[in-house]
């Protein structure tokens, strides 16, 4: 079959009213947390993480699904009526959308951002799903070496991409394999590092880690960072619907923000950040207005929000079809994944490609309700801005706790979900990048299965993880991902130094 026969028999799946319930539930549920300032969609999916966890897989992956969508658009409408950008990646929409919002043209600079991510998500959802069966194919082949080589391409991934250290990315990634180890033994049965604790025997929980690391985590230090500011909300004067002119001006960047964001996204280390930043210098040198640009150009809002949320799905490129997250919102879903017992890559295709194909389909008809849904309710989030904040952070703490007992009703688990939050935010206070943890949790105890069997093959020569060709070529890129970083920052305070010895003189 093709991927367009698989693409309309997932269609048809997702199209259940029970299943179109969980997709709008998911979409209005994560527009409502995404758009509150602060919370971007990484914190989002953790935060409404074990809301999924009581339903079939299907139906939770779909919700999955929305929220993760609803979460990416939310944090556009921060960006311009409350300039509170909730991730790197929408500092382009706080830039230029803010300053329309301030020129009395939000409702515009709100309706580019929705229209614009729902063409980008339309056609890089359809990319994904013509790419990926292409990927899997050639993952199938894969032997023990081969994923472990893949796994090790991942970890120096999410050290090197999260974070301005690869030192601090890497200790948090081997705080994150150290709590992987934690539980019984796949080989020999025996308990490890579980301290006398029952509790432990079964591992670190993924949700709860997940939760903890992120919304908790997260929610105390933003609430302890910005306690004392107050921030406006700008009014949505006039009409929220984008005139001729605005058409014009926004339809290429669109398309242009697509072309740019889906394959960063795609790569591993990518980043969406990047691709905003791309897509508006793209749009600063192509635009016919140049001095508009900084002043509130609708187009600086409509190509950097394509691409963003182009970006994002992406992301899911590698995530679904070799169980690689390049991204820390990735690796939340990642964990969504996990806690149903399903690992995302090339054999999830083959062994339940109906739940696969209902997920991606899904992702098409989340984006729909997106735009139908966001652009009329506008009003309702601008009333959501205006939560103040302590009952806001102290309304995630609760949900977090709340979520937490609900799928696993254990005060040993609820004083892990504390721990995580408190480490979490002290990683945050000292710029230690939190998802490599999370990588760290999911994929360490599957390195090290695939490790030990390719070693039980080999009888324990080691050269055979590198007698494999593809083997070879993932672990030479892993060892490129971890040098070329620190030579580039190497390099740029060598510049730096220059400089300053320069003015020096």
């Amino acid at each position: 079959m093709s991927s367009f026969d698989f693409l309309l028999q997932g269609l048809a799946a997702a199209a259940q009213p029970m299943l179109l319930l969980y997709a709008f539930i998911g979409v209005l549920l994560g527009t409502m947390v995404g758009v509150l300032p602060g919370i971007g969609p990484a914190l989002t999916v953790a935060l409404l993480l074990p809301v999924t966890y009581g339903l079939d897989p299907a139906g939770s992956l779909i919700m999955f699904a929305g929220i993760y969508y609803g979460g990416m658009y939310g944090g556009s409408t921060t960006s311009i009526l409350l300039n509170t950008p909730g991730e790197s990646a929408s500092i382009i929409t706080a830039l230029e959308g803010n300053r329309m919002a301030r020129n009395g043209r939000g409702g515009p600079a709100l309706a580019t951002a929705a229209i614009g991510s729902f063409i980008a998500g339309l056609i890089a959802t359809l990319l994904l799903a013509f790419l990926a069966p292409y990927i899997v194919r050639m993952a199938l082949v894969f032997g023990p070496r081969e994923y472990f080589a893949l796994m090790v391409l991942a970890f120096v991934t999410v050290s090197s991409a999260f974070g301005d250290s690869t030192l601090r990315g890497l200790t948090s990634l081997f705080l994150g394999l150290a709590l992987g180890c934690i539980g019984i033994d796949q080989l020999t049965g025996q308990a490890r590092l579980s301290f006398g604790f029952p509790d432990l025997l079964d591992g670190v929980d993924v949700t709860t880690l997940a939760v903890g690391m992120f919304a908790v985590g997260e929610a105390l230090f933003v609430a302890g960072q910005h306690a004392l500011d107050r921030d406006q909300v700008l009014p949505v004067k006039g009409s929220i619907w984008m005139s001729r002119r605005d058409w014009a001006r926004s339809w290429k960047p669109w398309l242009r923000g697509t072309a740019i964001g889906f394959p960063i996204g795609a790569m591993p280390a990518g980043g969406a950040e990047i691709g905003t930043f791309l897509s508006y210098s793209a749009e600063k040198r192509l635009t016919k207005h140049p001095e508009e640009f900084g002043n509130g150009a609708i187009e600086g809002v409509a190509g950097p929000e394509a691409a963003n949320n182009a970006s994002a799905a992406g992301t899911l490129v590698p995530l679904l079809t070799l169980g690689l997250p390049t991204t820390a919102t990735a690796a939340i879903m990642l964990a969504g994944f996990q806690q149903f017992g399903l690992q995302p890559g090339p054999l999830l295709f083959a062994t339940n490609p109906t739940l696969v194909w209902s997920l991606i389909a899904s992702l098409l008809i989340a984006n729909l309700m997106l735009v139908v849904l966001n652009l009329p309710l506008i009003g309702l989030w601008v009333k959501l801005l205006t939560i103040p904040k302590p009952w806001l952070y102290a309304g995630i703490l609760m949900f977090a706790t709340l979520g937490t007992i609900g799928t696993n009703p254990s005060s040993f688990e609820l004083g892990m979900l504390m721990g995580f939050g408190l480490i979490g935010y002290l990683m945050r206070m000292f710029h230690y990048p939190v998802a490599p943890i999370v990588v760290g949790l999911i994929l360490g105890p599957m390195a090290e299965q695939q490790l030990r069997r390719a070693l039980s093959i080999s009888q324990g020569d080691w050269s055979v993880l590198v007698q494999s060709p593809v083997a070879a070529v993932l672990l030479t890129l892993a060892a490129l991902g971890l040098i070329v970083p620190l030579v580039l920052r190497a390099m740029g305070k060598g510049q730096v130094l220059q400089a300053v010895a320069a003015d020096e003189d």
